[in-house]
């Protein structure tokens, strides 16, 4: 078979699990299937995608990501996969994206069982099929986990794919299920950060230091005990293992909830804590007792913060906007001191060696930034923005309209044909499929249109209200006061801006902004920006 193939290789659930028993690597064994198919049908494969990552949407599989790209700019003749349920077995929209993109592109699906085209009307409605009965598969499959895995917690039963710090995943002896075992040298680990945390730290001559988290981590790093994850200690997974009850013998399922949000036109997956998740006593042995893992959790209690304390405004106004290049953390805000009689933004790193900056420096250079960029892409908008795009769309779809008349009209007349005995049968039929055929090609061309008008005038409107707001910042923010509505107007057209500082300013010179701004503002960027 002439023309560009590739092969778009995936794990299904099943694959890992059988992988876990021992039934070899999945994707090795299907691309050699696959590539076995394509020597017999004389298929040349130029590409292979290897989808490594596990996950329900596409958007958070980069491979199918790049194939289907590649597929809508016509780049493949077909692509070769073990089934069709590996191309979109998530939501029913990624399904009809998928779909689209094969159907629009005339690019063919090669499986093992079928060779499914697009141009074909009954492959179409069987790979249509297909996709909806996978993903009823999959729901079922999902629901039928889920239960399993929360018997299995009641049970006491470990049910993560890890171990925690302190412990490993162990096989239970003649039962179902796994259950954890005490690894010594990392349970003295777990022992110390809970000493120095409930107790402190104790000092040569008998006195007592109190130990944070981030104290914590510097006496670890000191001692050159690693995290699992290698690299430094974090306060954040210090507190982690704080506030974990797997460490006093207990079992905590559903701790973490992910639900789905649309955003900016996107669907975004976040992360919270459940204050109803399952705890349960569990199967292993505890590495700190009852009375010491209580005492910690009302420290913790005691010294949780708050953004912004109850009665207090925000002092910040790049709060949650400005990140470290260097190293990714949040930049945070530095109150005036004797030395320093200015705000400044600093790198909360331990080890980062970014430098700071005053903060109206950074403002200053934000909205500088945003006239360079609102210039720019009013410009660009100018240059490319086609010229009577409405007017174009309402020509062509009145066009259609008129044409879909005519052939109702004609259809009309096939069956007063038929009546009179002018038509046959066959004619009748035969000249019935016909204009029926050329209808749905107008309706079809009449949907597109207008699909294409809406959108058109959706991204015209968001224009009109984006650049508004830029220019009404850039214009406006000098004469506010007030560091929250600063935070609010920048937020609301700013998704990020990532901060770097290589050198220090020498005295009397601290007004000199020497670092370098990255601005990431909310609406895309259109070609040349």
């Amino acid at each position: 078979m002439e023309g560009n193939y590739c092969l778009y290789l995936r794990k299904s659930r099943a694959d890992r699990d059988a992988e876990a028993r021992g039934g070899g690597e999945t994707l090795a064994r299907h691309e050699q299937t696959l590539k076995a198919l394509a020597n017999k049908m004389g298929i040349k494969v130029s590409t292979v995608y290897r989808e490594i990552v596990s996950g329900e949407t596409i958007s958070s599989r980069p491979e199918m990501m790049k194939l289907l790209q590649e597929i809508e700019n016509g780049v493949w003749d077909g692509v070769m996969v073990m089934e069709i349920e590996r191309l979109a077995r998530g939501a029913t929209i990624d399904q009809g994206i998928v779909a689209q993109a094969f159907q629009l592109s005339g690019t063919k699906i090669i499986t093992p069982l079928k060779i499914y085209d697009p141009a074909n009307e009954f492959d179409e409605e069987y790979f249509e099929f297909g996709l909806f009965m996978s993903r009823r598969e999959y729901k079922t499959i999902n629901r039928r986990i889920q239960r399993g895995r929360k018997a299995a917690a009641n049970e006491g039963r470990y049910i993560a794919s890890t171990a925690p710090l302190g412990y490993k995943r162990v096989k239970l002896q003649n039962d179902k299920g796994w259950s954890l075992e005490i690894v010594p040298e990392q349970a003295e680990i777990i022992r110390l950060v809970f000493d120095l945390y409930v107790n402190g730290e104790r000092n040569p001559d008998g006195s007592i230091n109190k130990a944070g988290s981030t104290k914590i981590c510097r006496i670890l790093d000191s001692m050159n005990i690693k995290p699992v994850s290698g690299g430094l200690w974090s306060p954040a997974s210090i507190r982690g293992i704080l506030r974990n009850p797997v460490y006093t013998g207990k079992i905590r399922w559903g701790y973490d909830k992910y639900e789905k949000v649309s955003q900016n036109n996107s669907v975004s997956v976040k992360r919270r804590r459940a204050s109803d998740c399952i705890i349960t006593q569990g199967l292993h042995k505890a590495i700190i007792d009852e009375e010491t893992f209580n005492k910690a959790q009302e420290l913790l209690k005691s010294n949780s913060k708050v953004s912004i304390p109850s009665g207090k405004k925000l002092q910040n106004p790049v709060a949650g906007l400005v990140y470290c290049k260097k190293c990714g953390c949040l930049m945070t805000r530095l109150a005036p001191a004797s030395k320093t009689p200015y705000a400044a933004l600093k790198c909360p790193g331990r080890y980062c060696d970014n430098i700071s900056a005053p903060v109206y420096l950074i403002e200053n250079k934000i909205i500088s930034s945003l006239k360079m960029w609102l210039d720019d892409y009013k410009l660009n908008i100018q240059k490319n923005k086609p010229a009577h795009i409405t007017f174009t769309y309402e020509n062509s779809y009145i066009a259609l309209k008129k044409e879909a008349a005519v052939l109702k009209s004609q259809l009309e007349k096939t069956f007063d044909l038929l009546e009179r005995g002018i038509y046959d049968d066959e004619t009748f039929l035969e000249r019935n499929k016909a204009i029926k055929a050329k209808i749905e090609e107008c309706s079809q061309a009449m949907n597109k249109l207008q699909e294409l008008k809406d959108s058109e005038e959706k991204a015209m409107s968001f224009e009109n209200s984006f650049i508004p707001a830029v220019k009404n910042i850039v214009e406006g923010y000098g004469t506010i006061e007030d560091a929250g509505m600063k935070n609010e107007l920048l937020k609301a057209v700013i998704k990020r801006i990532e901060y770097i500082k290589e050198t220090k300013n020498t005295r009397r010179k601290r007004d000199i902004d020497n670092f370098n701004l990255d601005l990431y503002p909310i609406m895309p960027y259109k070609q040349g920006l």
